[in-house]
C-alpha cells in the first residue's frame, strides 16, 4: 500500500540519487579548483588526468603546481597529489599553465608552462611576464617529475599550453600556444628532451583565429588539431599528416563566458572530451574560479565531431 511514509522516503531517495548521479564537475574527492586537463592512458588501463591548479581565489593567473588523478571508471576518482611545482624549478616562479604529458623509452615525461614576471593587464607595455615550455621525467605516470633540463625547450618565442602528441610510428610532435607564433609544431628529438630541426608553420588553410591550448589526436588514419578558438570556444581542423595542411571543420563545444582548454581521449571504446568550466566559488571567495568536466564525445560517419553540449551528468549520463 502507498503510504505517506513511503512517498516521503521516495522523495528522500529521487534527492539523494540526483545528488550522487551528477558528476560535473568531475569528484576528485576535495574542493581542489583544476583546470586545463590532460588525459592519457598507459599501459595500466587507468585513465590519467594532468591538470593545472587554481590557487584558492587566486590573484590573476598566478598558479604553483601541476596535480594528477587516476580513475579506471573516470566515476571514481583517486588524488595523486602535486606531481610538480614550481619551487622545483630554477628557471621560473609562476605560471604553472596548461600541462600535457606523454610515455616513451620507459618514461613518463610532462610537459609543462611556466614563468616569470608580472603581467599588467592595465599597462601591458609595462608587462615583464615571460614563459616558456620545459619537460619534467619520472619513472611513475603520477611522478614525482623532475626538470629533465634545468631550462626551457626554447625562450623565443614566448610559449605556453603544449601538446605533446605520440604518432604510431614513435615520433613525437609538440604544438603549442606561442606570443604572435600560433600554428607551429615542432617534431622532437628521439628522448624528447629536445626539438630536432626548425619549427614548422602549419598550413590551415586560410583560417587562423586567435587561440589557446591545442590538443591534437588520431582516429581511423585522420589527424585532429582541436584548441579553443578565440580561447573560447573548442573548434578543430582535420589533415592526413600531423603536420596538415588542415582543414578547418568548426565549432564543437560553445563558449561558456571564459576561456576553456580540453582534452580527447578514447577510453574503454568511448571517445571521452575532458575541459573545465567556471563556477561561483563558496564560502569567502566569490569569484568564478575553474573545475574539470567531462562529456562524451560523438563523431558523423564521415569522421567530423559532432556538438557538445556541457551537461551536469556528465559521463554518468
Amino acid at each position: 500500500m502507498y503510504t505517506y511514509v513511503s512517498a516521503i522516503a521516495l522523495f528522500i531517495f529521487s534527492i539523494a540519487s540526483s545528488c550522487c548521479v551528477a558528476q560535473n564537475p568531475l569528484d576528485f574527492g576535495s574542493n581542489i579548483k583544476t583546470a586545463d586537463p590532460s588525459g592519457h592512458i598507459w599501459a595500466d588501463g587507468r585513465m590519467y588526468l594532468y591538470t593545472s591548479h587554481d590557487q584558492e581565489c587566486q590573484e590573476d593567473f598566478y598558479m604553483k603546481d601541476w596535480h594528477t588523478f587516476s580513475s579506471s571508471d573516470l566515476i571514481n576518482w583517486t588524488a595523486h597529489g602535486p606531481s610538480l611545482s614550481v619551487a622545483d624549478i630554477t628557471w621560473a616562479d609562476n605560471y604553472a599553465w596548461a600541462p600535457d604529458a606523454a610515455y616513451k623509452n620507459g618514461k613518463y615525461y610532462l610537459f609543462f608552462p611556466a614563468g616569470t614576471g608580472v603581467k599588467d593587464r592595465v599597462n601591458p607595455e609595462k608587462s615583464t611576464k615571460w614563459m616558456g615550455i620545459g619537460v619534467a621525467v619520472s619513472d611513475s605516470p603520477t611522478g614525482p617529475f623532475k626538470d629533465a633540463i634545468g631550462a626551457p625547450l626554447w625562450t623565443d618565442p614566448y610559449a605556453n599550453d603544449p601538446s605533446i602528441f605520440i604518432d604510431d610510428d614513435g615520433k613525437g610532435y609538440l604544438y603549442f600556444h606561442g606570443k604572435g607564433a600560433d600554428y607551429l609544431v615542432a617534431e622532437m628529438a628521439d628522448d624528447l628532451l629536445s626539438v630536432k630541426g626548425e619549427f614548422h608553420k602549419m598550413d590551415m588553410g586560410g583560417y587562423e583565429p586567435k587561440m589557446e591550448g591545442p590538443w591534437v589526436f588520431k582516429r581511423e588514419g585522420m589527424y585532429y588539431f582541436t584548441m579553443p578558438e578565440n580561447n573560447r570556444s573548442l573548434a578543430y581542423y582535420m589533415a592526413k599528416s600531423p603536420f596538415g595542411p588542415w582543414e578547418y571543420k568548426g565549432i564543437f563545444m560553445q563558449e561558456e563566458g571564459g576561456n576553456n582548454h580540453h582534452s580527447i581521449v578514447q577510453f574503454k571504446g568511448k571517445w571521452i572530451l575532458f575541459y573545465h568550466r567556471w563556477l561561483m566559488g563558496e564560502g569567502e571567495c566569490k569569484k568564478k574560479q575553474r573545475h574539470t568536466a567531462a562529456e562524451y564525445l560523438h563523431f558523423n560517419a564521415d569522421g567530423t565531431i559532432k556538438e557538445v553540449k556541457r551537461t551536469r551528468e556528465g559521463l554518468t549520463k
